[in-house]
């Protein structure tokens, strides 16, 4: 979904909720927004809609939505955690208010944080991350239950096909 429509269909309570966070941190702004339009066109550009599901397209949108934020927003706090905090708080707070199912909402969480952990561990491109991604899209994990996350760690997880 474009950033912009997402924005347009809030309530006024979402709406607080999001500017909120970005009062809070007001230098994310735009490196959020640059991260999130990235994300889209790359997911657009390699899968059309089907990163809009929750398959596997969707695993890799997630991680790497999360791994641009920690990215960009890197260049502005030069801090590891700090990043990696903002990231979860920000795409957390995105899923608090999406209409997606539980199972789906711990999905999208669990990818979320693949991304944040590829960014503390990796040094490469964003096309060498793309890679990377893709790469953990063909051992991506199928679930059907939220208590089946606990045991996978550091693998990309989707629902359906």
């Amino acid at each position: 979904m474009a950033v912009i429509a997402w924005i347009k269909n809030m309530n006024f309570q979402e709406l607080f909720s999001v500017s909120k966070a970005f009062i809070r941190k007001p230098q994310y702004i735009l490196t959020t927004y640059r991260a999130t339009t990235q994300t889209i066109k790359i997911c657009d550009e390699l899968y059309a809609e089907k990163h809009h599901n929750n398959g596997k397209e969707n695993a890799f949108r997630h991680a790497l939505w999360n791994y641009l934020i920690c990215k960009q927003c890197y260049s502005i706090s030069g801090s590891l955690q700090v990043v990696r905090d903002w990231s979860d708080h920000i795409t957390s707070l995105h899923e608090k208010l999406s209409p997606n199912r539980k199972l789906a909402k711990a999905m999208d969480l669990h990818n979320n944080r693949i991304g944040q952990h590829i960014f503390r561990i990796e040094e490469n491109s964003t096309e060498g991350i793309i890679i990377l991604l893709q790469q953990k899209m063909e051992q991506a994990v199928k679930i059907s239950e939220e208590k089946s996350l606990v045991n996978i760690q550091n693998e990309l997880v989707y629902i359906e096909d």
